[in-house]
């Protein structure tokens, strides 16, 4: 059993490398030392290693948790105490190995990518420290407004990383994008945070937990209570409508891209709903909104993934659908579902970011475009980029097709028109991943950059490469933990009453059919035909990828063109109603508030001073008459008064 003062180790550590980094070792060692890599790597290895002995922990611990005292940190006047204090439950130990294991792989394939950043090396290793340690606060906070400080801090440091180049606009127009974006939602979380706490006096998870069991918070309250933490989570999930920052969020290094995708900032929305899902269980209202947004998002985004030549945008889009998946999933089956895809999810999405990484450190583009041929110089990233899109795709038996049917069970019993949705986007899925491959991997060798040279391609060192192997190989067990029942006997206390059973045994899924058909079979033969459909366009052509754009232009157009909807925020709602009307209020605000508030004090300054000289005569008799008539006011008044 893991003594709970390790557990605080699990957060701090990152901490302090972060702190060393940034402040100890900065003024004594060059920028560009791998010093500053050695010890993040160092810090968040052990804190996977502890993460891991954690999550033993709570497996063998009685209800699955556990105790971590609290620690004081203020009392308010009205008796109300704030604890500062950590959950160990089966979600947060979850949530620790998906953070540190996947961090620990990014950090090590950083040690390559990065190298050649020399201004930027120490900056980047001490800002990844403060981004794995804001999501392990995020993670193991026991409280609403713990929860909401590093939920920030996660928004800060996204900002920081996105925008890590940031003397190229585009860089810093994205952080830009994805920090006021992802506050809109913050606005919803934080106003949810303000209506709890004043209608129970409480901040504390479990304490709300509680009263929404016992029914002593319902109703309304409930139910903008429920819709205002999902409203955090439509922001840093990239749900629609506010998915467009993540797209653009490509433009940080691409190891930041794969933390962001599949461990820390993305997932904080989703394990947001998951930490307070007694308050959707029991706001029916709520439950339906996660499920509608998430279903919908999940077809929307796959739809643009299908058009993008930027292989980095084609996984921006896959990230933006799967979480909608996620969404689905929780809201109909609960928290194991929705959190199994999660955990399965990022293992072969890191695996996918870094191993275009691995692509763009070889050729020097992300354009799918000016590539191909790659599979023969880049035997390795080819392998477990091919593991990790079979796996996205759902195909048996990697972990993706674990997690992906239990979404699929769930939402066909509790959302029949949302499970078809989802299964159209099981089609979309394997082929905008298997169209990359062919882009990427096959056919022949289309330029790369501004060499040309096929020959200069070649794999990526050691150091890129052990990265993408370990996640390869969790991109294919994760998802058998669950065979034998084994994740949902952890998570089970978190969810449906009437989902546990969809785990129990390799073939219990396979009882669940559609007009007699096992339903994984369908999806399995969907996500099939979805790569052959790719195969006949990119690799033997029989359909030309131009000719279906030909056919379907205006489609095509309003697909590439992302709906419009950068064009809208960017253009009509910033610049035309927020910008010009915020302007025309601050215009009118000067000119009648503050100018009008000066000219009236002047104009009555200016009239007191008429009425006064009026009154100056020069003649003596007046000046003695308003002497007299002071001297009997004051006589009156301390008569009355004194």
């Amino acid at each position: 059993m893991i003594p709970y003062q390790l557990v605080w180790l699990i957060m701090l550590l990152p901490l302090f490398s972060f702190i060393v980094n940034g402040l100890i070792v900065r003024p004594f060692i060059k920028p560009k030392s791998r010093v500053y890599g050695y010890i993040t790597v160092g810090a968040i290895g052990v804190s996977a290693v502890l993460s891991i002995w954690a999550l033993f922990s709570v497996m063998s611990a009685s209800h699955h948790e556990i105790p971590v005292p609290d620690v004081t940190w203020m009392v308010l006047e009205n008796g109300v105490t704030i604890h500062l204090g950590l959950i160990l439950d089966s979600l947060t130990a979850v949530m620790l190995v998906v953070v540190t294991v996947v961090s620990l792989m990014v950090q090590i394939y950083s040690l390559g990518y990065m190298h050649g950043d020399e201004a930027g090396y120490y900056r980047y290793y001490t800002w990844m420290s403060l981004f794995t340690f804001s999501m392990l606060g995020l993670v193991l906070s026991d409280n609403l407004l713990f929860t909401f400080v590093f939920w920030e801090m996660v928004g800060l440091c996204s900002y920081l990383l996105i925008g890590f180049w940031f003397h190229r606009k585009s860089a810093a127009d994205a952080a830009k994008k994805a920090f006021i974006v992802t506050r809109i939602g913050d606005f919803g979380f934080l106003a949810a945070i303000l209506i709890l706490f004043f209608n129970t006096g409480t901040f504390d998870i479990a304490a709300l937990h509680g009263l929404v069991i016992a029914g002593t918070l319902g109703g309304t309250v409930l139910m903008w209570a429920a819709i205002g933490i999902f409203a955090g989570a439509v922001g840093k999930s990239a749900q629609f409508p506010l998915h467009v920052w993540l797209p653009d969020a490509m433009e940080g290094p691409t190891p930041v891209s794969a933390l962001i995708h599949a461990a820390t900032m993305v997932a904080a929305g989703v394990f947001l709903v998951a930490r307070m899902f007694p308050l959707f269980e029991y706001s029916t209202a709520a439950l339906t909104t996660v499920a509608i947004i998430g279903g919908f998002t999940a077809i929307f985004a796959a739809t643009m993934g299908l058009v993008m030549n930027d292989i980095k945008r084609v996984l921006a889009y896959s990230t933006v659908s799967q979480l909608g998946y996620m969404m689905l999933g929780l809201a109909t089956g609960g928290v194991a579902v929705g959190i199994f895809h999660l955990f399965t999810h990022a293992f072969f999405k890191a695996l996918l970011f870094l191993g275009s990484g691995s692509v763009s450190h070889s050729t020097g583009t992300f354009d799918m475009r000016l590539m191909g041929g790659l599979r023969k110089t880049m035997p390795w990233t080819y392998a477990t980029f091919l593991i990790g899109s079979l796996s996205l795709a759902g195909i048996w038996p990697l972990a993706g097709f674990w997690s992906k049917d239990e979404i699929l069970i769930s939402s066909l019993a509790n959302q029949p028109v949302l499970f078809w949705l989802a299964m159209i986007t099981v089609f979309l899925t394997a082929f905008y991943m298997f169209r990359a491959i062919f882009m990427t991997f096959h056919g022949e060798y289309r330029g790369g950059d501004e060499s040309g040279d096929y020959k200069h391609t070649h794999e990526s060192p050691l150091v890129m490469v052990g990265p993408l192997v370990l996640l390869a190989i969790l991109a294919v067990i994760a998802g058998w933990w669950n065979v034998a029942g084994g994740f949902n006997e952890v998570m089970g206390a978190h969810g449906h009453e009437e989902t546990r059973g969809f785990f129990g045994g390799l073939f219990g899924a396979f009882t669940h059919t559609v007009q007699g058909v096992p339903l994984p079979l369908i999806s399995l033969l969907v996500g099939l035909f979805g790569i052959f459909s790719a195969y006949t366009i990119y690799i033997k052509k029989w359909i030309t990828a131009e000719s279906l754009g030909r056919v379907f232009g205006p489609l095509y157009t309003l697909v590439s063109r992302k709906y419009f909807f950068d064009e809208l925020y960017e253009n009509i709602i910033v610049k035309l109603a927020l910008m010009k009307g915020l302007f025309t209020g601050f215009t009118l605000f000067d000119s009648k508030g503050i100018d009008g508030t000066v000219d009236g004090v002047s104009d009555v300054v200016i009239s007191g001073g008429q009425a006064i000289r009026h009154a100056q005569t020069g003649q003596l008799q007046l000046y003695g008459l308003f002497i007299g008539i002071g001297v009997v006011i004051i006589s009156l008044c301390v008569y009355f008064f004194g």
